[in-house]
C-alpha cells in the first residue's frame, strides 16, 4: 500500500487534538495550523452545548443549516434551537497571524477568559472551551462507562 499524501492525510484525520491558547482583550485567538489546514481561512464559530463554542467548516455549517431548515418551525423547541444556533453563529476569517476575532456574544456564552483550550471532536468539528471549564468537565468523564454506552449503541472501540 502506497503512502498517503500529506494533504489527504489532513483531510482524513480531521480536527483532532487538544491545544492550549490565549484570547486577548480584543477577542483575538490563534487557531492551530493543523485546524486551519482543514478549515481554511474562513469558517463558522457558533454557540455550542455544554458551555463551549463549536467550529464548523463552511460546508458543514451549510449542511447543518439544511437539516435545521427541514425541521417544523411550528414546534417551539425547534424555533428556540434555530435561534440559539443561528443568532449565536458568526463567520470568522483567519488573519495573517493565524488568529480569528471571536465575537463578544460568543466569548460571553462560553465564559472565555484569558486561557482557552481548542479541542478536536474527531467528527469534523472543533470546540473552544475556557480552560478551567474544560478541565472541570473532564474530571467527571469515566472512559469505561462512556465506552460501555457506545457499545450499547453498536459502536465498538
Amino acid at each position: 500500500m502506497g503512502k498517503i499524501p500529506n494533504e489527504d492525510r489532513t483531510e482524513m484525520t480531521g480536527l483532532i487534538g487538544e491545544y492550549n491558547r490565549t484570547i486577548d482583550a480584543k477577542g483575538r485567538m490563534s487557531v492551530p495550523s493543523k485546524f486551519t489546514a482543514v478549515l481554511g481561512d474562513s469558517f463558522i464559530i457558533s454557540r455550542g452545548l455544554d458551555g463551549c463554542l463549536v467550529i464548523y467548516t463552511i460546508e458543514d455549517w451549510e449542511e447543518f443549516n439544511e437539516k435545521m431548515s427541514k425541521l417544523n418551525a411550528a414546534d417551539r423547541t425547534v424555533r428556540e434551537l434555530k435561534r440559539f444556533f443561528g443568532a449565536g453563529a458568526a463567520q470568522v476569517d483567519v488573519d495573517d497571524h493565524g488568529r480569528i476575532l471571536v465575537p463578544a456574544n460568543l466569548i460571553k456564552h462560553a465564559g472565555l477568559t484569558k486561557d482557552v483550550t481548542i479541542v478536536g471532536t474527531a467528527d469534523g468539528r472543533a470546540e473552544v472551551w475556557d480552560t478551567a471549564r474544560w478541565n472541570a468537565c473532564n474530571e467527571d468523564i469515566n472512559p469505561e462507562e462512556a465506552a460501555q454506552s457506545l457499545f450499547e449503541k453498536g459502536i465498538v472501540l
